[in-house]
C-alpha cells in the first residue's frame, strides 16, 4: 500500500465522488464491526459449543481414534486405491468420522461454525459488492454459485478470444 489514503467511490453520504478514503476511519469502522461480532449471540454460540467440545472425554477419544484411522488410510493411500487394505483403511475412516458426528457437541458446534462462516460471508459479500458487484468474494461453499468460466455457467467469453 503506497499511502495511508486510497481512491474510493464515496461509501458514506456526503463524501464526494473520488475523494481519498480515510484509512484511520475506514480502520475503526472495521474493529467496530469485528467487536459486534465476537458480541454476537452467532460468536457466543459458537464459542460454548468448541469449548463443550474440547471438554467432551468421548470426543477426545473418537478424535484420538479418527487420527489413527486416518493415518492408516494415508499409507494405504501412498500405494493407490489397489493397496489390499485401502477400503477397509477409508470405510473405517467415514465409520470414524460418522461417529464424532454423532456426538451432539460435535453436530451443535458444526451447526454453529456453519452459522458463524455463512454470517462472515454475507459480510464479505455486502462489503465488496457495495464497491463492485465484480469483485470477487471466496467462500468456504464447495460447490459456488457462481457463473462464468469454470464454475459451469454460461460466461460472455467469445469462442474465438477466451478469457483473459
Amino acid at each position: 500500500m503506497a499511502s495511508m489514503t486510497q481512491t474510493l467511490p464515496a461509501a458514506v453520504e456526503g463524501m464526494m465522488e473520488n475523494e481519498p478514503a480515510d484509512m484511520a476511519l475506514l480502520l475503526s469502522h472495521a474493529f467496530e464491526l469485528g467487536d459486534s461480532l465476537k458480541q454476537s449471540a452467532f460468536a457466543a454460540e459458537y464459542v460454548y459449543w468448541k469449548q463443550q467440545v474440547h471438554q467432551d472425554v468421548e470426543v477426545q477419544n473418537l478424535t484420538k481414534q479418527f487420527a489413527k484411522a486416518k493415518e492408516k488410510f494415508a499409507e494405504c493411500e501412498r500405494f493407490g486405491r489397489f493397496h489390499p487394505e485401502y477400503n477397509a483403511a477409508l470405510d473405517h475412516v467415514y465409520e470414524m468420522e460418522g461417529r464424532l458426528d454423532q456426538v451432539e457437541s460435535v453436530r451443535r458446534f458444526k451447526a454453529a461454525e456453519s452459522m458463524m462462516d455463512e454470517l462472515l460471508n454475507d459480510i464479505s459479500r455486502t462489503l465488496a459488492h457495495a464497491v463492485s458487484t465484480t469483485i470477487k468474494v471466496p467462500d468456504n461453499n464447495p460447490n459456488p454459485k457462481a457463473s462464468g468460466c469454470g464454475n459451469g455457467g454460461s460466461c460472455s467469453c467469445s469462442s474465438t478470444g477466451g478469457c483473459g
